[in-house]
């Protein structure tokens, strides 16, 4: 059962198209991310589907069937959301905040307190009661932000870039909630979509679309993705990068060179990606650069991802 289904969604500011006749539809035990650059419209696309935003005549957005445009508070209801810039109350302690946004949601008195406890247990918070909010870590304050998102039992959870800011360690503790929630969720029916900046997080998720101008323009799940890339990916770490860039741009099998790091992805067509491999194993040398490694790999998901905005 889908329980987002949006169609036709569209958003212009000016003449700006933010969102452009945009399709989502994601399931109970999905998680669906969407991906694309600043401006490429997620965070509006998000807005529109929790109702923060109206969307323009002709579109479609139900929430676990239920109209979002017709019966808007209703559809709310089955909706946790965490914006890019959640506004905790950082006097009150982690137990306050989590009570405050409990009984916003109209959890009953005798309902609140066993949730709470509950859903900060979940995100490992349950030590931390009567911290105050403003004391936390900024991935403490990600995890109570989330809390505050679970606290009404909603069936489907929006997440607007919400690891922005935090360190590698707090982002997966992150992603491990999530994909909890989604484990646990397979009985209350729950579905995850959240927008990030990070191709290792997009590659968790069931299914991944990449935006591009209010667009949708690609679709599927990541390992699908990663297949259709067109061509095939050198690895190649060495020195001088400078130098060896250079040289690369005088190879014209070397279709493009992406940094990853201290190592570079070099593009070619899928029948040369041996070849020029060779290729490059002897002349690097030859030019006076020290080669650490050179081989074939999969494309990543960043792979597609770049390639895609190469586009025009």
């Amino acid at each position: 059962m889908n329980l987002i289904e949006a169609s036709d969604l569209r958003k212009t500011y000016g003449l700006v198209k933010a969102v452009d006749r945009l399709d989502i539809h994601v399931a109970e035990g999905e998680i669906f991310g969407l991906v694309g650059p600043d401006g490429a419209g997620k965070t509006t696309a998000i807005r529109l589907l929790c109702g923060a935003l109206v969307p323009e005549q002709g579109a479609v957005v139900q929430i676990a069937g239920v109209d979002m445009l017709k019966k808007t508070e209703q559809a709310r209801a089955q909706i946790g959301y965490l914006p890019q810039r959640f506004s905790l109350y950082e006097e009150l302690t982690v137990m306050e905040n989590i009570r405050f946004f409990a009984e916003v949601r109209g959890l009953a008195a005798a309902d609140w307190q066993p949730r709470c406890m509950e859903i900060l247990a979940f995100v490992g918070l349950d030590e931390f009661l009567d911290r105050r909010a403003g004391q936390l870590s900024g991935g403490m304050k990600q995890k109570l932000g989330l809390a505050a998102a679970l606290v009404h039992r909603p069936r489907v959870l929006l997440l607007d870039e919400p690891t922005t800011g935090v360190d590698p360690v707090t982002r997966q503790d992150f992603w491990q909630l999530l994909i909890r929630l989604v484990g646990v969720g397979a009985h209350e029916g729950t579905a995850v979509l959240v927008s990030t900046p990070y191709m290792d997080e997009a590659s968790r998720c069931t299914r991944v679309a990449f935006m591009r101008q209010g667009k949708i323009v690609l679709e599927g799940q990541p390992v699908q993705l990663c297949r259709q890339y067109p061509g095939q990916v050198i690895e190649l770490a060495g020195q001088p990068q400078a130098e060896i860039r250079r040289l690369l741009q005088m190879v014209p099998a070397v279709q493009d060179v992406q940094m990853f790091g201290d190592r570079m992805h070099l593009r070619t067509r899928k029948s040369e990606g041996e070849s020029v491999r060779a290729y490059l194993e002897s002349w690097l040398p030859s030019q006076g650069c020290w080669i650490e490694r050179l081989r074939l790999v999969d494309p990543s998901l960043e792979d597609v991802f770049i390639s895609l905005l190469e586009v025009e």
